[in-house]
């Protein structure tokens, strides 16, 4: 045999042997991680009282977590609607007429603020009255022809505006106060309605950033008792299983096999809080969302995420997140504790 056909034997020999060796070490990781699931597995059960201690509070910390954003989603959401629903109502003297309303509407559209004027006659106010009241036989009986005269010769024709911004209405006020025209023909004795629901609305806006800041606060409490009892439950496996954690070093076990059935243990804490407080959250949610809608809440944005396939994501990111937190907690546990057996 050559140089040249050796030459080719040990290479061809060599790229088999690193593909064994490339397949084997595959295996064995396979083999590791595996070993470590079932340890950790195993771990869960061994020490199930503090386990399910551990699970309760990190499940009640996702809880809360959930509650504090859609208390801040609907409650701003609400104050937006409330908002979006306002309109500035200026009174004018009873029987202007069709055109000097459509003289004043083109000078309170100059403003860029406005969204929509509604203009209306006093005839237009009476046929409006009319409407609301078709079902009160009491008082359409009353309302003969001369009634229905005096009645619109008392009643103001009315301005409806809608804004963009209810928070800015400066240049609105100018405009009906300062202008000749609005002066001339505003009735005296009833004013605008600029500040209708503004009180609801910063006192939403208010709950809004309430809600924000307590459930953050509380969330925060409730995830350091998490830490805390992942703590208690971590220390508490390493000390029962300090003997076989001793021979496993002997034997040389490198780290991340010593500290992976403990991150797997808090792991399975984390996702089992995550499946409970999204299934917690979710039925408490539907069950109390008809109940908010009928103090005027809007419930709408949330509810339209958990009737869709958004749905799912939502339960995935409460798992992640209850994982996440039982790995950071327990990696803290095990660096804390682990190096002193």
């Amino acid at each position: 045999m050559t140089k040249e056909e050796k030459a080719k034997t040990i290479k061809k020999t060599s790229k088999k042997n690193l593909r064994t060796m490339q397949k084997n070490r595959k295996r064995h990781i396979l083999r590791e991680r595996a070993r470590i699931v079932k340890y950790g597995t195993k771990g869960f059960g061994r020490n199930i009282w503090l386990s399910t201690a551990a699970t309760a509070v990190m499940a009640i910390t996702l809880i809360i977590l959930f509650v504090t954003i859609v208390a801040s989603v609907i409650l701003t959401s609400t104050a937006e609607m409330m908002k979006d629903k306002i309109d500035i109502t200026i009174y004018f003297k009873p029987n202007t007429s069709a055109e000097t309303l459509d003289e004043l509407t083109n000078l309170i559209k100059e403003d860029p603020n406005i969204k929509s004027v509604d203009a209306s006659t006093s005839a237009q106010e009476y046929e409006k009255f009319l409407a609301e009241n078709k079902n009160s036989d009491d008082v359409l009986e009353i309302l003969d022809d001369e009634m229905k005269q005096l009645m619109i010769s008392k009643m103001q024709a009315t301005m409806r505006i809608k804004v963009y911004d209810v928070d800015n209405l400066t240049s609105v006020k100018e405009i009906v106060e300062e202008n000749e025209t609005f002066r001339a023909y505003t009735d005296k004795e009833k004013a605008p309605t600029y500040d209708v629901n503004q009180a609801e609305i910063a006192t939403i806006t208010s709950w809004a950033r309430i809600a924000r800041t307590g459930g953050i606060i509380l969330a925060a409490v409730f995830l350091v008792i998490s830490i805390l009892i992942i703590f208690s439950t971590i220390r508490m496996a390493i000390f029962s299983r300090r003997e076989e954690i001793y021979m496993m070093k002997l034997v040389g076990a490198d780290k991340s096999f010593i500290r992976g059935p403990f991150l797997v243990e808090a792991e399975i804490c984390g996702i089992i809080a995550g499946l409970i407080a999204a299934t917690i959250s979710y039925f408490g949610f539907r069950f109390l969302s008809p109940k908010l809608e009928g103090y005027g809440i809007d419930v709408s944005s949330i509810n339209s995420i958990l009737e869709s396939n958004q749905l799912i994501i939502v339960f995935a990111i409460f798992i992640v997140a209850g994982a996440l937190i039982g790995r950071i907690s327990a990696r803290l546990a095990v660096s804390k504790y682990l190096h002193k057996t």
